[in-house]
């Protein structure tokens, strides 16, 4: 697992510092590079009563939730092109958000002043239930994956409210 982090961390930093990578996708790389560091360690900061996630502090103190979102969209495409390189040797790293179907369409906004909704359009019925009719166990991954993506970017208190509240939706075709 370590070949793999270590190799994922090379194509990253030779994406950010080679001159014709766009601005967009260099961002987007730095902030899969943190996520990626932050792995290894806390997931979130400790302030007094205060919680904030690993990527808070990356589009500034002060950035709207329209802005939170475009960055959360940029992770989200970032994590679905990235690949293992055929060098790459070792455990694969799961990822429920690159493992899931090709088809499946992602939508991040921000509808509202304080909050971010992720809508997961096209998703086969077949492949978000159960034989029993539940929510498929890679269906909730899923969820729990964009969460955790997005919740990176909140904060919460006792004393201070949440930055944005986060929703995800899923939208099944027949």
């Amino acid at each position: 697992m370590v070949g793999v982090t270590i190799g994922r961390i090379q194509r990253l930093r030779s994406l950010i510092e080679h001159p014709r990578t766009g601005a967009a996708e260099r961002a987007a790389a730095q902030r899969m590079l943190d996520r990626l560091s932050n792995k290894s360690g806390a997931t979130s900061v400790r302030s007094g009563d205060r919680d904030y996630g690993a990527r808070h502090a990356r589009p500034g103190r002060h950035a709207s939730p329209s802005r939170i979102a475009e960055m959360i969209a940029d992770d989200i495409a970032l994590v679905r092109t990235a690949t293992l390189a055929d060098g790459d040797v070792g455990l694969a790293v799961v990822s429920a958000l690159r493992d899931a179907p090709a088809q499946l369409t992602y939508t991040v906004e921000a509808p509202a002043e304080a909050g971010i909704l992720i809508t997961v359009g096209a998703v086969p019925a077949a492949w978000a239930t159960d034989a029993d009719g539940f929510d498929s166990v890679a269906l909730r991954a899923l969820v729990v994956e964009l969460t955790e993506l997005m919740n990176a970017y909140n904060h919460d208190g006792v004393d201070v409210a949440r930055r944005f509240v986060g929703r995800v939706r899923i939208q099944t075709v027949a």
